[in-house]
């Protein structure tokens, strides 16, 4: 569950959700599986931050799009990083967070509470149903 959710949380077009779903089905049990999904789902967006932190030091980025969304981060700042486990969105937000140099900790914070919130409603879900 680690890997797959550390996996998903890149750029590799994975989801999460249906083996998180499987594994609370087969095991009866869900704060451990979402305490690990979310785990997982948390550093591998954190590797992605890092990437994009360690890009922009070597070569910054310009061009009017990068400033534009730049400037959509700096508006709504870290607490839109709860939106973080959104398909594609969430890839660009972390993505600019760390070329945006954002504090890690806030990303974190933010990230974790986002990604963690998401898999208790998957956990609740597959219990109700």
């Amino acid at each position: 569950m680690f890997a797959w959710s550390f996996a998903a949380a890149t750029i590799l077009p994975l989801s999460s959700e249906v083996p998180l779903a499987v594994v609370i089905r087969n095991s009866g049990d869900w704060l451990l599986p979402v305490l690990v999904a979310t785990a997982g789902n948390t550093l591998g967006a954190c590797t992605t931050y890092g990437l994009a932190r360690a890009a922009v030091s070597m070569a910054p980025p310009h061009g009017e799009k990068t400033r534009r969304a730049s400037a959509l981060l700096a508006k709504y700042g870290a607490p839109a990083m709860v939106l973080s486990w959104v398909p594609v969105i969430g890839d660009v937000l972390v993505l600019l967070a760390g070329a945006a140099r954002m504090s890690v900790w806030r990303f974190i914070g933010w990230t974790t509470l986002g990604k963690g919130v998401r898999y208790i409603a998957v956990a609740l879900a597959v219990e109700r149903f």
